[in-house]
């Protein structure tokens, strides 16, 4: 760790003055080259305490970087996790106010709600039992940082680009569905944007949930019983802004849909 708690407070609060005030900022290890790992979840951690303190409350958690081939290309080993706040939770259908983010992005994930602690070491056949549903959802991700522009450490502080939630109405039972191989096709303006399938994520999204459980433990934490979990993108992300549709079309599990105004 190189950064003291003082520092470590002080760029929190510039990462929430980002986001209350939708003014986007330098990446932070512009100003703190040495930066490690540490260091970034420490910052995270703090925003995480600055914003339940105003009153926010932790929704769930998210992972981030799930494809092995973008893990590759950054050159890391495992992906990011971040948390959700209820406060960018929006219904089905929402209509959602673009104004609200510096530069939003959607990407179709497949969401999951546990029914059993799960504490690492963990692996797949652990996590499916543990797994009460699976619903499949959208999230909106927003950097806080100028033109998109980060580097890994520094978007681990910025709670990974978290910045809403969308989720379906049908709940799947992960133990009757193959998830590798589910489809996804996500539309802006009824033109088709990207597509994927359950295997982008880590080869199952489960096997998200497992690796998640596994970096928790590293740190003396466990995913507890009721968790919901957002287990990463399954499609690339998409440019959103005001006059938007999009539509999320989920092989087996439906779709989900909200319009940017």
């Amino acid at each position: 760790m190189t950064l003291d708690q003082a520092v470590i407070e002080a760029l929190a609060a510039r990462l929430a003055q980002a986001q209350a005030e939708r003014k986007p900022i330098v990446k932070i290890t512009d100003e703190h080259p040495d930066l490690d790992w540490e260091d970034a979840y420490a910052i995270q951690d703090a925003l995480r305490a600055r914003q339940t303190a105003g009153g926010g409350r932790v929704a769930g958690l998210k992972m981030g970087l799930t494809s092995r081939a973008k893990m590759k290309q950054m050159g890391v080993e495992e992906p990011v996790y971040g948390f959700l706040l209820d406060s960018g939770s929006h219904a089905d259908g929402a209509e959602i106010d673009a104004a609200a983010f510096i530069h939003p992005r959607v990407e179709a994930e497949f969401a999951v709600m546990t029914k059993a602690e799960l504490a690492g070491p963990c692996h797949l056949g652990q996590v499916l039992p543990a797994l009460e549903f699976i619903v499949p959802a959208v999230e909106i991700i927003d950097s806080r940082y100028e033109n998109f522009r980060f580097d890994l450490k520094s978007v681990i502080a910025d709670n990974t680009s978290a910045a809403g939630f969308v989720i379906g109405s049908v709940m799947g039972d992960p133990a009757e569905l193959d998830l590798p191989s589910l489809g996804v096709v996500l539309e802006k303006n009824g033109a088709v944007a990207e597509t994927g399938a359950g295997a982008a994520v880590l080869g199952h999204p489960a096997a998200s949930v497992a690796v998640l459980a596994n970096m928790l433990a590293a740190r003396g934490k466990t995913i507890p019983a009721g968790a919901f979990i957002m287990t990463g993108a399954v499609t690339a992300a998409v440019a959103v802004a005001p006059g938007d549709v999009v539509n999320a079309r989920f092989q087996g599990l439906g779709k989900v849909s909200m319009s940017f105004r």
